[in-house]
């Protein structure tokens, strides 16, 4: 029989669901048995993904995000307890799993419940550092308590100085098995004619990602040129309206939005790093608007303007005129590696 692996990405956006797009794929081709857990749009963008497999739904961590960035962190702290509730419900969801031997391995994508000691377990993850202010360095002490519940921790970029996550995943000394694996995207480069002047892509928790959908909708609703939009919204159908020069999805499956991304010629988009990755591999020019009050956003996108290679500002401060000095920075560029998933999946082929 096939050993059946867990592969479990947090509902936080659509972003850690979609990175673990190639890894479930990966997982098949390797001759394992994918077994998807997860929540909200997440579950939904996955179930679209992979209908033949099987889905187990877990408890949601309720993740919303404030109006105004400077109650992100109270905002964050008032859920607090029933994120706690969530990660002890969805440990004993997992115990109970491994107990009737219906999984054999685990990869967790930032789910701190979602591992066994009795099996092997993966946690994957960028954010080796947790940037929350004045508070780094307690976010980042906790998040590495969690990270050493599991015998591994993949980080999806390089280990050397060319890299994408910055100080975010380059933590130093961390007594566990660290594997930089490199960046994870779900996406092929396509040399297709470019027909859109801009795809906009958006994701993320509310109320920052109808806040965002709004304000561009009325910006970009100037703009001289063909534009796509993709508000990030999983549902049953998806749907498609015109708009004068614009075309509004509510949502994309990979095989679409792969095409759409490289016939586009400038993605506007928050600053997440799957997003980041997915651009890079694609070799795209961007402009981001980090999350108000997502500390590791902000700085994510403030990189990557310092390094002159997308420019960004802030979600209050976005119109067309930002827009004009694109040409001067050099776009997302890939590193030309692959995942070693042969290596990777290694660990579970112990008896």
């Amino acid at each position: 029989m096939k050993k059946r692996i867990l592969v479990a990405p947090l509902n936080w956006g659509l972003g850690h669901a979609a990175r673990c797009i190639p890894i479930i794929k990966a997982l098949k081709d390797y001759g394992f048995q994918p077994v998807i857990a997860s929540d909200g749009n997440a579950l939904l963008l996955l179930q679209k993904e992979f209908p033949e497999l099987v889905f187990f739904e877990l408890p949601s961590y309720n993740v919303n995000y404030a109006k105004q960035s400077r109650y992100f962190k109270l905002k964050l702290l008032s859920h607090a307890a029933k994120f706690f509730k969530a990660i002890k419900a969805e440990q004993k969801m997992v115990c109970e799993m491994v107990g009737q031997n219906m999984i054999d391995g685990i990869v967790s994508d930032n789910r701190f419940g979602v591992y066994s000691a009795k099996i092997p377990s993966v946690y994957v993850t960028h954010q080796l550092h947790v940037l929350s202010g004045n508070t780094t360095w307690l976010s980042t002490k906790m998040h590495q308590k969690c990270i050493k519940n599991f015998d591994e921790c993949w980080i999806p970029d390089t280990a050397g100085k060319n890299n994408l996550s910055g100080k975010l995943g380059h933590a130093g000394a961390l007594k566990m098995p660290l594997k930089h694996i490199g960046p994870l995207s779900r996406f092929e480069k396509q040399n297709l004619k470019v027909v859109n002047a801009v795809l906009v892509l958006l994701s993320g928790p509310e109320p920052q990602r109808t806040l965002l959908e709004e304000r561009l909708l009325c910006e970009l609703k100037n703009y001289h040129g063909k534009i796509v939009f993709v508000k990030g919204v999983v549902e049953k159908e998806q749907t498609a309206k015109v708009i004068e020069n614009m075309t509004v999805y509510n949502f994309m499956t990979s095989e679409l939005l792969e095409k759409t991304i490289n016939e586009s010629d400038l993605i506007i988009a928050r600053s997440g790093y799957t997003t980041i990755m997915d651009l890079a591999k694609l070799n795209k020019k961007a402009f981001f608007i980090p999350t108000p009050g997502q500390f590791e956003q902000q700085y994510l996108a403030r990189r990557l303007t310092d390094l002159n290679l997308v420019p960004s500002c802030n979600q209050g401060e976005f119109n067309l005129d930002k827009l004009e000095d694109i040409d001067g920075f050099e776009g997302l560029k890939t590193f030309g590696l692959e995942v070693d998933f042969k290596g990777l999946f290694s660990l579970f082929e112990g008896e």
